[in-house]
């Protein structure tokens, strides 16, 4: 018989998001497998309340304090269960620490997560939000994912296509948001590395380098350079990482803007143009402001900081300038990439 997870009241979150917000939950538990979930989403006590499941707390935002149970995932476990020449299929508990796992791939000599090196939060968050960065994205090498359902606490798997991946964005961000808590993410990885180098930043820092044929611990390597040189560490400023989607735009409504701002930086998408939301920003001259203790990072325009004391609310407040002045100016509209809760 599982022990029941220890359930704290009135929980103060600022610790367990990395912007740093004080919120209080008022109900908080950590749980370390599938069954103490169970457990507690079966519990009467708790049923009908509205629930939270957090991760790293890395892409989260609290806008108010939380009326309802907070679960803490912490459900660990790495296990081969496929292997053939080519692949491995590489099962990974969902509170497994993400960067972690990377590394643990290239000393596996595992190839096509390297480009993801050092992004923050949990192997359970990363499908929700098909992480990506310098040109790779999670739905690249996904295979499935385990999932427990909150009404009935049972667990399913779901294989690709059910996830219906797109830019930083899932079907667990919608029409199966709040059904499901994942439990497990198995990842597809390669034996037989083949690095993407296509992401311009990436090949420019390894040429800087004189890396001309780079092997998938080099690539991770360039990787976390890059991101430690623009992005701030969440233990020394609270921040959530880029807190903006890059908008993409029709090829039209591209030409528009390109007409009014022939300097502006883009790249294809299969949906139209992708332009980068920090130049956009930038251009609205956002970089390094500050309102309070809400700001926006000096290096980096797509992350907005804490600089001790900010609640949800002003950091709302100072995305909403943002999102106005940049509308304002080229007509674009930026959406959050960060959870707001």
């Amino acid at each position: 018989m599982t022990d029941t997870p220890e359930v704290k009241e009135h929980f103060d979150l600022k610790e367990h998001n990395t912007i740093g917000v004080s919120a209080k939950a008022r109900y908080f538990a950590s749980v370390s497998t599938a069954d103490e979930l169970r457990q507690l989403l079966l519990d009467p006590k708790y049923k009908l309340l509205p629930k939270l499941m957090l991760g790293g707390g890395s892409n989260i935002l609290f806008a108010n304090d939380f009326e309802g149970l907070v679960i803490h995932l912490k459900i660990k476990g790495r296990e081969v269960v496929e292997e053939t020449g080519d692949h491995v299929h590489w099962k990974l508990g969902s509170g497994e620490n993400w960067h972690q796992v990377v590394l643990g791939a290239i000393e596996n000599d595992w190839a096509g997560i390297e480009n993801l090196s050092l992004i923050p939060g949990s192997v359970g968050a990363a499908p929700i939000q098909n992480i990506g960065a310098y040109g790779v994205e999670l739905e690249q090498v996904f295979h499935s994912l385990e999932a427990l359902d909150l009404n009935t606490g049972i667990i399913k798997t779901f294989e690709h296509k059910e996830c219906k991946f797109g830019y930083r964005d899932s079907a667990f961000k919608n029409d199966l948001k709040g059904k499901y808590v994942i439990t497990s993410v198995t990842l597809k990885l390669s034996k037989h590395p083949k690095v993407n180098t296509s992401y311009r930043a990436l090949s420019d820092h390894l040429n800087e380098q004189g890396i001309e044929e780079p092997t998938i611990r080099q690539v991770s390597n360039a990787v976390i350079e890059i991101r430690q040189s623009k992005l701030p560490d969440p233990k020394e400023i609270g921040n959530t990482g880029s807190f903006f989607k890059n908008p993409v735009i029709s090829e039209e409504e591209f030409g528009r803007l390109k007409n009014k701002h022939p300097d502006v930086p883009n790249y294809p998408d299969k949906k139209g143009v992708k332009v980068p939301a920090a130049w956009l920003i930038d251009q609205c001259g956002w970089k390094g402001e500050r309102i309070g203790d809400a700001g926006v990072h000096k290096k980096q325009a797509l992350v907005l900081v804490n600089y001790g004391s900010a609640t949800g609310a002003e950091i709302i407040e100072l995305a909403e300038k943002i999102r106005r002045s940049v509308h304002n100016k080229f007509g674009v509209v930026l959406t959050p990439e960060v959870n707001i809760v």
